[in-house]
């Protein structure tokens, strides 16, 4: 069984591919090394390209007999979509579109797409369950709500089975710390923290100390990395066994403050460093907190890392493998 991992050499997906060499897949990682790593790639062959070469694509899927295909080619900031929609556009859903052509050119019909929590917008309740309003409040958010919807229509229409897994806050890092998060710039907290921790930023800030919240501060759902990739692993069985196209949320569903977050950091890595508190950035909702009863019902998936795991992986990989990818100087 051979699974092209589209973004193979990025965050997620490089964890992923680990996660399927273990299983027993064959691997095949494609990745334009945009914002991946060809350091990454150490489970499965590797292919320079984009999702948008139509004739690539299609030379690698006879090649390479692919059976299935797994998609973590996004643009994901979503400040820079609010500033440069027509890039978000043209490669999240675009792109994305000339993929899923090729794919049908080549009759396979198995696909795992990475989408976010961000479809949701600004929550009406928490937590949050999938069958709750999409009303996405950013270009990043609406573009992966569009193929969500796209991939609704391919089923009917082509029979192309498919699973979207609806991420809350990615983070953490391989235990092996052989691979971890490494965005340029970076713009997740849980990093951002670290970096701080570490002397590479003079402070971390806190946008907003006035939600109505337990401490003021905005409250998140933190999933590790490789429970992500657990759940990639079984929504692909799941398709493989006969399942039909499906939606899932993947959080830990336990909601932790900012200011919670820089204290285990502050007690994971033995480190003090400055906070500013600053004002609120227009779009956070005050609670983010995923309910996933419907992965672990279906999928029987459960998250087993908890945020202070999560941040030890991540202090880990931060501390003894980033600067080895001149990813950040000191």
């Amino acid at each position: 069984m051979t699974v092209l991992v589209a973004g193979g050499a990025g965050y997620i997906g490089s964890h992923v591919c680990k996660k399927l060499h273990e299983r027993g897949y064959k691997v095949v990682v494609y990745d334009n090394l945009v914002h991946g790593y060809k350091e990454f790639v150490k489970w499965g062959e590797f292919v320079l390209g984009d999702i948008s070469d139509e004739q690539l694509l299609d030379k690698v899927f006879k090649q390479y007999n692919i059976d299935a295909v797994m998609h973590f080619c996004a643009f994901i900031e979503v400040g820079e979509s609010m500033i440069n929609p027509q890039k978000y556009y043209t490669n999240n859903v675009s792109a994305t579109l000339t993929l899923l052509k090729v794919m049908l050119n080549n009759k396979i019909d198995k696909f795992i797409f990475s989408s976010t929590a961000a479809v949701y917008g600004i929550p009406e309740r928490v937590p949050i369950s999938e069958d709750d309003r999409k009303v996405p409040i950013n270009p990043y958010g609406k573009s992966k709500w569009m193929i969500e919807q796209i991939l609704e229509d391919y089923d009917k229409a082509y029979g192309l089975k498919s699973i979207r897994f609806r991420y809350f806050n990615a983070a953490g890092a391989d235990e092996s710390g052989e691979i971890g998060e490494a965005h340029v710039p970076e713009t997740h907290l849980i990093p951002l923290i670290l970096d701080a921790a570490l002397g590479i930023r003079e402070n971390v800030k806190i946008f907003g100390t006035d939600y109505n919240t337990k401490d003021g501060t905005c409250v998140r759902d933190f999933v590790h990395v490789n429970d992500l990739a657990e759940a990639h692993v079984k929504g692909l069985e799941y398709l493989l066994d006969g399942g039909s196209t499906n939606y899932f949320n993947l959080g830990s569903g336990e909601g932790y403050s900012v200011k919670e977050v820089i204290e285990t950091v502050k007690r994971v890595t033995k480190k003090d460093f400055k906070v500013l508190e600053t004002s609120r950035r227009p779009g956070d909702p005050p609670y983010l907190i995923a309910d996933s009863t419907k992965a672990k019902r279906i999928l029987d998936w459960r998250p087993i890392y908890s945020l202070e795991s999560i941040i030890r992986t991540a202090w880990n990989w931060h501390r003894n493998m980033k600067n080895r990818y001149g990813i950040i100087k000191n």
